[in-house]
Order: C-alpha cells, then structure tokens, then sequence
C-alpha cells in the first residue's frame, strides 16, 4: 500500500468516526466540502443541495435513514464502502462520458453478471431453472469483465444466476481484489452460513439482496418449502453483524396485493433491509408461461403505492421499481445505457429479460467496448427511449413491435442454453399485456404530468436521445402459432 493510499484510509477512518460522534455537524461539513469541489457543475450541485436540505430537515423520513444508515452501520464495513460508493455516485459520471463521446456508444452505470447457471432451488417461471448447472463464467472471465469496465468507467457489479453464492470464493476474492468497485449480490439467502456473512462483513464492498416473495406461504410457493425460513435466518446473520442488505421481489399476478401493502414494507424496514427493488414477472423461456404476469392494474397499484412511500407517507426504505421507474432514467436502461448483462455462457445480453445476443466475452478477441458497439446494443441506443411515456419503457413488455424488430435486423441470436425461444414465442406472452397496459399508462401520464419530458440521463445521452428513431409498431409484432 503506498502512502497516498494510507492517507486517504486514515482520511475516510476519521470521517466515519467523526459521523458516527457527531453526525449532524460533521455531514454538512463533507457535503460543504463537496460543495467546493464541484462548484459551477449543475449535475453535483442539484445532488449535493438535495443532499444538504434532506440532512437539514429535522423530523425528514430521508433525513433520519441517511442517519440510521450511517450511524448504525459497522464502522469498518462503512469505511470500506466509501470508495467505491464516490467512484459509482461521482467519479464514474466524466470517464463514462468521455468514452461515450469517444465510442459513440452507451457505456453503463452497472453490469449484472451471472457467475453461474447452477442453483440449488427451482423456482417456479425462473429461467435458471432450466439452464442445468454446466454453464459458468471462468476467474479469467470474471476478471477481464470488471477490469475492463473500471477503465471505462463502471464501478458497479451485481451478480445473480443462477444462484452466485454456488460460488462464495471466488465472489469473496473478487471483492478483495477490487476494493474500488461495489458488488450487489442477489441471492436466494439459503447458503448464506454465519462464516459466510462474517466474510460479507469483513470485504465490506459487497450488499446482498435477499430475493423474497412476500410471506412463507408465497415465498415458499414460488421457491420451495422451507425457502421462507432460510433467507429470514441470513437476513438476520446479516442485520446482527450491522451490515448492509436488501431485499429484491419478484410481483406477480399471485402476490402482488401482498408485497405492495404498507404492511409488508413495514416487514422489510422491522427486518433490517435498507432497500427494496421491486420487479414484475417476465414469462422468459418456452416453458415459462404468462399464466402469472402482474394485470395492468397490480402494476399500477405498485406504482402507487412506491410513489406513497417515497413521497407522502414515507418509509426508511430506499425502493427501486424495475419497471415503473423509467420517468426518473429517460426510460429503458438496458443495452449499456446504465446497464447490460453477461450470463454465464459469456453470452452478452441488452437487459436480463431480453435473451438475444450478437456477441459473447468469452471470446478472447471481445472486449466490453466491442460489445458496447454489437449491433444488438447499437439498436437499442439508436431507439432508446422506445416510448413517450417513460411509465411505458420496455421493448418486450411494453412495446413488443420494437424487440421483434432488433432481433431480426441484427440477427442475434437467443441465448437459452437448452430451448432456445425465438422472439415471436416470447411476445405472444407479452403483447396483450402490453395492449392492456397502454390505457392505463397513458392516463397516469397524463395525471402525473411530470412524467414526459422529464429529464432523462442527466443529459449524458441527450443528444442519442432527442434524434432516436422509432421504426416499429409497438404492436405489430407477429406471434409464432
């Protein structure tokens, strides 16, 4: 370790002892600091003077979680996650922006890689569920992915599946070796073992999110009996260390009515979750059917019911909604625009819900940028936002003309790894859902005024974005008989 590198750890040491003291005076204290720094940019100073009015409102929800957050976090876990929280919230903005200018292609925020096909439950409409447990991603792979995205800019790592704890090590030894980078781990929570959450502890760098179904009775209706109590059991393992954790959940026509109360959000904030990413069923695969896709009007419950929380009746809990959040992201965020992701074959995917691919990165003369630059990902920048109406973001689920159409103009290819699905197959499961929601979306639209013409990357793409081209019907996409 050199000596510009002790000085800052014992720099970030002194400020988290200097929060955890006194945290009222020595907050605003960073924030004004931060202040100076970015003085004369719009982008920091609207961050920062939020920022500064939610600490400086007393009785504030934000105000008290930003505290509790802080405070009631282990000290050495907070001074680990300093660093790479500032590369992901500031440092990653100018060096993604130079290479998107320099590359004329999207760059992301974050990648989500599948380290591994294997799991050990089978949840019902999950497509790992079918992939077999053959299919990982080498140390080398794994290695070449998050150094070639540092250099681009991208601080940020989530792994899923699969289930990545199959693969505890290696993800342990990852976060090691890149005490620059945060890495979001979604899991199931059934092998997360008091060793393992003490070596969570210890990385720091790495936020699990516990993917839970509701209640026992449906968490252990869609993964298995005995699920509930297993991933209660780490989320505990987790809170009693006083590291940071959330909760990912899947709504679907069965549980949805369940996740969205404020009772259950209630749960999640008693539980410890410091977060919440809420996402809705996709019928992925030829064996996964649309019998238990969220109605239009669950949807718009969760969108309601978000908005209540962050809003007016406001919980300690920081919620993402996959879906229903495109106003605040100028819409799709998918092929590299703030994210994309790798599966376990290597094959490199726009969206996590959309299995067609032009490239793979195992491929030893494929890097990130050639796969930023793939015609699968060049169609979706070329189109992204693929509506209006930021409530109406998807290409698969919301406007399904859009994914036929990129599919066959770059010729990719489906990535499942034992029954391919042609694009036809996977829209005949989405396009009357899609019909459906359109109504629905367009009068939230037009109540919630604020949603066309919101502010879509911070400007980072606003040039790709003012000249996108929509070529495709949003519903002229023919269904394979």
């Amino acid at each position: 370790m050199g000596l510009k590198e002790k000085t800052t750890n014992l720099i970030v040491k002194q400020a988290v002892k200097s929060l955890h003291d006194d945290f009222d005076k020595t907050s605003l204290k960073l924030i004004e600091l931060a202040e100076k720094k970015y003085k004369g940019d719009p982008l920091y100073e609207k961050i920062l003077g939020g920022l500064k009015r939610a600490l400086t409102t007393e009785g504030y929800v934000w105000r008290d979680y930003i505290k509790s957050l802080i405070t009631e976090t282990d000290p050495e876990v907070l001074e680990k996650l300093i660093r790479p929280i500032l590369n992901a919230g500031f440092n990653s903005y100018e060096t993604r922006k130079a290479a998107i200018e320099k590359y004329q292609c999207n760059v992301p925020w974050a990648i989500l890689i599948d380290p591994t096909a294997a799991c050990n439950l089978k949840c019902t409409g999950c497509w790992a569920a079918e992939y077999g447990h053959q299919s990982q991603l080498s140390n080398d792979d794994l290695n070449k992915i998050i150094s070639e995205g540092k250099a681009l800019g991208t601080y940020v790592y989530l792994f899923t599946g699969g289930e990545p704890l199959m693969r505890k090590k290696d993800l342990i030894r990852i976060c090691d070796e890149n005490p620059d980078c945060l890495f979001l781990t979604f899991t199931n929570g059934t092998l997360c073992d008091d060793a393992f959450a003490d070596e969570v502890r210890r990385v720091g760098n790495m936020l699990l999110i516990f993917s839970i179904e509701g209640n026992e009775e449906t968490t252990d209706a869609r993964r298995g009996k005995g699920t509930y109590q297993a991933v209660t059991a780490a989320i505990k393992r987790l809170k009693a260390r006083n590291v940071i954790f959330g909760a990912s959940l899947c709504y679907t026509k069965l549980n949805a009515e369940v996740i969205a109360s404020d009772e259950y959000a209630d749960f999640l904030v008693d539980l410890g979750c410091r977060f919440a990413w809420y996402f809705s069923y996709m019928p992925i695969g030829n064996s996964a059917g649309p019998e238990i896709l969220a109605t239009p009007e669950q949807r718009k419950l969760m969108y309601d019911q978000i908005r209540k929380w962050r809003h007016r009746e406001r919980k300690p809990l920081f919620t993402i909604d996959f879906f229903n959040d495109g106003e605040y992201v100028g819409g799709c965020i998918a092929g590299g625009k703030q994210y994309f992701h790798i599966n376990s074959n290597g094959d490199c995917e726009p969206c996590v819900f959309c299995h067609y691919s032009t490239v793979n990165i195992k491929d030893p003369d494929t890097h990130l940028i050639d796969v930023l630059r793939s015609p699968m990902f060049m169609a979706y920048r070329a189109r992204q936002p693929f509506s209006d109406n930021m409530l109406r973001p998807c290409p698969i689920r919301d406007n399904p003309g859009a994914i036929v159409k990129m599919v066959h103009e770059t010729g990719a290819k489906s990535t499942d790894l034992i029954s391919p699905e042609s694009v036809e197959h996977l829209v005949g499961k989405t396009i009357d859902l899609a019909k459906s929601w359109k109504p629905v979306a367009d009068a939230m639209m037009e109540e919630h005024g604020f949603v066309k013409g919101k502010a879509r990357s911070m400007d980072m793409y606003s040039e790709t974005e003012a000249a996108h081209i929509h070529d495709f019907d949003e519903f002229n996409a023919p269904v394979e008989q």
